[in-house]
């Protein structure tokens, strides 16, 4: 773990190392495959063997389409699981496969299959040729009995000819019967009287299928003839019939099912046949590379998380549709403007969204194809471009399976509905609010419905009361609080991130009070102190937390803000930061009307957040020059503001200028490659006069500041001297200037030689 500085570690360097290799053997990368492991009876399946399996097979499929981070689905593994186990007897008549949609090697083939949400449980006949043929189970089925009918019911559709592996399933008729050992060389006939509506008959045929000299039929309730041979009166009952004529009842009495095949196995003569059943693809790896888990802080948003959400939005969630319009498409355009008024992210991904967003407006339907092809990272805009895969740093889990993109879709729309918050802009600026956008994506979009269905629950009941973006703010959090205590204790959270009530007294101490309650066991509750959680989650989901470093850098730097990252990366697209060496680990601090706007919006207040207390967040020292480690030690903090307003107002006007130019190109071409200037930071419009009068009583320098203020002024005057020409301008100078020093020495040398050699000449001519 890291300290609350984030920049030392708080074990030795061996104990961070045991740690790391006891998490490493604890990821599951070499013992399992998604949520299932090898050595479960079902086939592991991949964009490679999906399809080569499934078509043109002799016995029927029925394949788990699954996203390893829904909790749905991790819900329904165990079920899943268990059905495979229930049935693995009736291989290779029945197959049972699994495929992981949220790997994005897989995410092209559960497009064609047609996914849009998990999981998804699809029925493939024998010799099925497109993923068209594949019958989705219906939702409701949840139980290994139900699936179990289901299966049974899907093969008994099949048309002529039956499958050759699949034993049959049709009840036995009377002429059937009379002929049966003169036609099958088999020792005993099993007979199962069995209501019309009922699968035993047809599960204990299938659970025998894989063993010789024995063959199950079935009889029904409604054949009253073979009913009244053989004297039933009670259902279900078992006859055993053998080849010399003798018949004997089945025993059975409670678990119809395990008793008749416990007993039918264990005949002599009975004996399991060899069939080969592959439980896992010959090409699939056996092993998954993995990567250590990394010691992320947790009071940290990593930018990473959060342009993965996004990528996951938009490249997997809304391209799974062949088409998409009407109210789905009003939903995708209201999320892709929200990320572009909002979303406070990295400048190619804002103007990759920017583009996204001018490109979607006009659109009245998508097709699948289109939408693709407007996703891609083009090579023409190097300046707009998406990550290809999504990468979790903060939002990595314990095991491939665990949080991912539920944590950060939720870290998403918390820092959207934050951003919004903090900006003052009036309710008909026709930007989407971020709450109705949030919900009609995951209306819309979000691939586990059983989760979006309980949101949308919450939605309908208290969204309509939201009035203010602050209350926006705190509905969100309320929301994911209770979505955390209904997901708590499930077994599908992972184990090392529990779902608690957040935040924690560890980040937010003032955010919870404990009051009087005669009703509980220990007569105290927990209260919430709304007007500090509102504080604290502006300030954890805010432009000013997101880092873009990884976990593993902040043991020796600490992270810049994405505002910072922003502004350099403008000033040197832009042109402004050409022959000038930037410091690249400057921090760039609000001004005082900024921190004065902080304050009022809840961004920033020292006394509110018990700052030095545990919990508290972690804020950045204001500087505007970066100081030496040694000047961080001194007491004194000075700041030259001279050169900084010098080199800001310097900034300024080559901007102006490289703007201006910029202007003129984009009337010739349209592509909107632009940098989008970073709308939260405000120009420093200080004369120095004022900044000179401001800072006057901390301006006592040591000799060594003394002397970079006195460079400073010196270059103050070399760039009013300089002021209206360019390098180019100079260059020619200097180069004129070394040209007229050569031609004045040869001149000089030149004289010099002619003076003393007409002194020579009248010497000789005088002797």
């Amino acid at each position: 773990m890291l300290s609350a500085a984030g920049s030392r570690p708080l074990m030795p360097t061996a104990c961070l190392v045991a740690v790391l290799l006891f998490l490493v053997r604890e990821i599951p990368g070499t013992t399992s495959l998604g949520l299932y492991a090898p050595d479960d009876p079902l086939v592991q399946l991949d964009a490679e063997t999906l399809e080569r399996r499934i078509f043109n097979s002799t016995g029927a499929w029925v394949v788990e389409f699954y996203a390893s981070w829904c909790g749905h689905c991790k819900a329904f593994a165990p079920v899943w699981k268990g059905l495979a186990n229930d049935v693995k007897d009736w291989r290779p008549a029945v197959m049972l496969g699994a495929i992981d949609c949220a790997d994005f090697s897989n995410k092209n083939i559960c497009y064609k299959f047609g996914i849009k949400s998990y999981p998804t449980v699809k029925f493939f006949k024998m010799l099925s040729q497109k993923p068209e043929d594949g019958m989705p189970l219906p939702d409701y089925e949840k139980t290994i009995e139900s699936l179990r009918g289901t299966i049974i019911s899907l093969m008994e559709s099949h048309e002529d000819p039956w499958p050759s592996p699949s034993p049959p399933l049709h009840p036995i008729s009377v002429t059937e019967l009379r002929d049966f050992f003169l036609v099958n060389n088999v020792t005993y006939l099993a007979l199962i009287f069995d209501q019309d509506n009922s699968f035993l008959s047809r599960e204990v045929a299938l659970d025998m299928f894989q063993f010789e000299n024995i063959a199950v039929r079935r009889i029904l309730k409604s054949n009253e003839e073979l009913v009244k041979q053989f004297n039933i009166t009670t259902f279900p009952s078992g006859l055993l019939v053998t080849n010399n004529g003798s018949c004997r009842s089945i025993p059975g009495l409670e678990n119809w099912r395990s008793q008749y095949t416990s007993f039918l196995q264990n005949l002599p003569g009975v004996f399991r046949r060899d069939v080969f059943i592959p439980t896992v693809s010959p090409t699939a790896p056996t092993t998954i590379p993995f990567t250590i888990w990394k010691l992320a802080d947790k009071r940290k948003i990593y930018m990473d998380d959060l342009e993965s959400a996004v990528l996951y939005t938009l490249r997997i969630e809304a391209a799974v549709f062949p088409s998409l319009d009407g109210e789905r498409l009003s939903a995708l355009k209201d999320f892709v403007s929200v990320l572009v008024q909002h979303f406070a992210g990295r400048l190619v991904v804002k103007n990759y969204l920017s583009n996204l967003d001018l490109w979607l407006r006009p659109k009245t339907i998508v097709l699948q194809r289109e939408w693709e092809e407007a996703l891609k990272n083009k090579k023409e805009f190097p300046n707009a471009t998406l990550p290809e895969t999504p990468h979790w740093v903060g939002c990595q889990g314990s095991k491939p399976q665990f949080r991912g993109f539920p944590c950060g879709l939720w870290s998403l729309f918390h820092h959207l509905t934050v951003q919004a918050a903090c900006r003052k802009q009036s309710a008909s600026s026709g930007i989407p609010d971020v709450l109705p956008t949030m919900r009609g994506y995951i209306r819309s979009f979000f691939g586990c419905r059983d989760c979006a269905q309980h949101f949308e629950a919450m939605a309908a009941e208290s969204m309509h009361e939201v009035r203010s973006r602050n209350e926006a703010v705190l509905w969100l959090w309320s929301r994911h609080n209770r979505v955390n205590a209904r997901l708590a204790d499930r077994g599908t959270d992972d184990p090392q991130f529990p779902k608690i009530q957040w935040p924690p007294k560890s980040f937010c101490l003032s955010c919870r009070s404990t009051s009087i309650d005669s009703s509980l066991q220990n007569g105290r509750k927990s209260v919430w102190n709304k007007n500090r959680v509102l504080m604290f989650l502006k300030w954890h989901f805010s432009e000013k937390n997101i880092y873009m470093d990884s976990p593993l850098a902040h043991q020796t730097r600490s992270g810049r803000n994405v505002a910072q990252q922003n502004y350099e990366a403008e000033w040197r697209l832009e042109g402004g930061g050409r022959g000038e060496e930037s410091d690249q680990d400057n921090q760039k601090e609000p001004d005082e009307d900024t921190k004065t706007e902080q304050l009022e919006t809840g961004k920033v207040e020292k006394k509110k957040f018990d700052l030095g207390k545990p919990g508290s967040p972690e804020l950045h020292k204001p500087s505007i020059i970066k100081m030496s480690t040694k000047a961080k030690e001194m007491v004194e903090d000075i700041v030259d503001l001279d050169t900084f307003s010098e080199q800001h107002f310097k900034s300024e006007d080559l901007k102006l200028a490289r703007q201006s130019s910029i202007r003129e190109r984009r009337t010739k071409r349209d592509t909107r490659l632009f940098l989008m200037e970073n709308e939260g930071r405000r120009s420093l419009d200080y004369s120095r006069e004022s900044l000179r009068n401001k800072n006057l009583g901390a301006r006592q320098f040591s000799g060594v500041q003394v002397e970079k203020e006195n460079t400073s002024r010196r270059n103050q005057w070399i760039y009013i001297l300089g002021i209206g020409f360019s390098r180019l301008d100079v260059s020619l100078c200097v180069l004129l200037y070394l040209l007229s020093s050569v031609c004045l020495l040869g001149m000089y040398t030149f004289f010099r030689m002619r003076m003393s050699y007409r002194k020579a000449r009248l010497a000789y001519s005088l002797t």
